[in-house]
């Protein structure tokens, strides 16, 4: 079972990113270091499987 939208915010926050918002139910979130990354979904959604693959690209990037 996918992870939901939710998860990933909290694991985008957890990791420092900072939510700048955004337009409809798009989110665009910018860590200190300068990665920055868009989601889109709702809060409930299913988190697709490019969106799962580009958070964990994002918070491995910012980890180096």
């Amino acid at each position: 079972m996918p992870p939901k939208i939710r998860e990933l915010i909290i694991a985008l926050e957890k990791a420092g990113f900072i939510d700048r918002g955004g337009k409809g139910s798009h989110r665009n979130f910018m860590h200190p270091s300068g990665a920055v990354l868009t989601l889109s979904g709702r809060r409930g959604d299913d988190a697709k499987a490019y969106q799962v693959k580009l958070v964990k690209e994002k918070l491995k990037e910012i980890l180096q």
